[in-house]
């Protein structure tokens, strides 16, 4: 190489500093990301909210329980027993509605909350490449959900059902369907963020975004009834309707039922498909 050829070749390599930088690890990217995670006081905040939320609504239905539990003919307190109406209030309806709503919005802050301050510009002039930046962040916000999930559906569990055992009728973990209900509403609030993040990064926009959140989440699977085959399938591979699946005891009893199998299956592929959507949806389109 000529003595020109090599200065014009240092000159290049100093003009660019950031071509001899080291591609960031994807470990170096996970922490970044939960970094920038647990900074932000609100969502510290929510999470802390929907899980005292969720303790509230269940313990306070198992309180009523054992309040009014001399009121109950014989009958009734056998049926009790019978329908297997502990574990129902081990983690009722309510509940679920605030898990899958807290969920669903931090999810989608994650990745409409950075478009709307302009910070996502930011992160990615940093790091150009979209798809492990946001395979990282996924990462963070289901394994965060995961851990919130866990803990209110198991705190959930042992104060409802230590409530409950001041009349003799709480159940143990081992209980059958006890173990079932817990792990599906635990898995409700990572399944609601991947769902957020993926509407976050196709809408961008805040309140666009949670308004979507409701509705598929919510609002759909609600709509989607039990009267007609079509409307029943469609319905089944909603997270709203194979929680309700997961937590029934027993067989099925809806006109047109569906195997437990398939309801963990329809919360496996939405996760699944909405951590791609939200990675590729980035990755393809223009800030």
């Amino acid at each position: 190489m000529t003595p020109v050829a090599e200065a014009a070749a240092r000159t290049s390599r100093e003009a660019s500093p950031a071509a001899q930088e080291p591609r960031p690890r994807f470990t170096d990217l996970v922490a970044a990301e939960w970094l920038k995670f647990r900074s932000l006081r609100s969502t510290a905040w929510s999470l802390a909210g929907a899980v005292l939320a969720v303790l509230a609504f269940n313990a306070g239905t198992a309180y009523d329980t054992y309040r009014y539990w001399r009121e109950n003919d014989a009958d009734g307190r056998a049926r009790f027993v019978r329908d297997g109406i502990a574990l129902q209030e081990a983690f009722n309806g309510n509940a679920m509605l605030v898990m899958m709503l807290a969920a669903g919005a931090v999810g989608a802050l994650a990745v409409a909350g950075e478009h709307r301050t302009g910070l996502i510009r930011t992160t990615f002039a940093a790091v150009p490449a979209r798809r492990p930046l946001l395979a990282a962040k996924v990462l963070v916000v289901a394994a965060a959900t995961t851990v919130l999930g866990a803990a209110a559906a198991g705190l959930s569990f042992w104060l409802t059902q230590t409530i409950l055992d001041g009349r003799g009728v709480g159940v143990p973990l081992g209980h059958p369907g006890a173990w079932r209900l817990v792990a599906a509403s635990a898995l409700l609030a990572p399944v609601s963020a991947l769902t957020g993040m993926a509407l976050g990064a196709l809408l961008r926009h805040v309140g666009a975004a949670l308004v979507a959140v409701f509705v598929l989440l919510l609002l759909l699977p609600g709509v989607l009834g039990d009267d007609r085959r079509w409307t029943a399938v469609a319905g089944h591979a909603t997270p709203y309707q194979a929680w309700l699946r997961l937590a029934e005891a027993g067989e099925a009893t809806t006109r047109y039922p569906w195997t437990v199998a398939g309801a963990w299956a329809t919360l496996a592929l939405w996760s699944l498909a909405a951590a791609v959507v939200a990675v590729v949806a980035v990755d393809r389109r223009d800030l």
